[in-house]
């Protein structure tokens, strides 16, 4: 199952961008090998400025077609580390071919976009900066890709 994130804004270089290609080639690595990936991102900028409404319309150009939606969003389910990654295997068994997470602006995602989602995932109450909610989603597709392949990284 190919997984991909559609995110606003653009990543530069600097130490978040370090985090997540390394946790990127760790979850390539790793999840070859359980039907997991490549990890591909689409970056998209509202350069006019059109709010929440345009960043969706740019947002769902780059998902797949027929992708599992999972978006990123506060109001999302808490999940464990072992259940995202006992939710990721149950996409890819029932035969997802792509799955695409959706990272909104700052002002989160719009709401039409957001009811077309078929799961949405929060990584706490707190709002995270786009950039550093890529590399924690970054780092749990790999901790779930290792979970899921036994290896002793995720430890309860």
């Amino acid at each position: 199952m190919r997984v991909q994130i559609s995110a606003i804004g653009r990543m530069r270089p600097g130490p978040e961008r370090d985090l997540f290609d390394d946790y990127k080639t760790r979850f390539d690595r790793t999840g070859r090998a359980h039907g997991l990936g490549p990890l591909t991102v689409s970056e998209a900028e509202d350069k006019k400025g059109g709010g929440m409404g345009a960043e969706a319309v740019l947002l769902e150009r780059a998902i797949p077609k027929g992708a599992v939606i999972c978006t990123m969003d506060e109001r999302g389910k808490l999940l464990s580390s072992p259940d995202f990654a006992n939710k990721l295997a149950s996409w890819r068994d029932q035969g997802a071919q792509d799955l695409c997470f959706v990272i909104g602006g700052a002002d989160g995602i719009d709401p039409a976009l957001r009811a077309k989602a078929d799961f949405s995932i929060s990584l706490g109450k707190m709002v995270w900066p786009h950039m550093l909610a890529r590399v924690m989603l970054s780092e749990q597709l790999y901790r779930a890709a290792s979970i899921l392949a036994g290896s002793p990284y995720h430890r309860v």
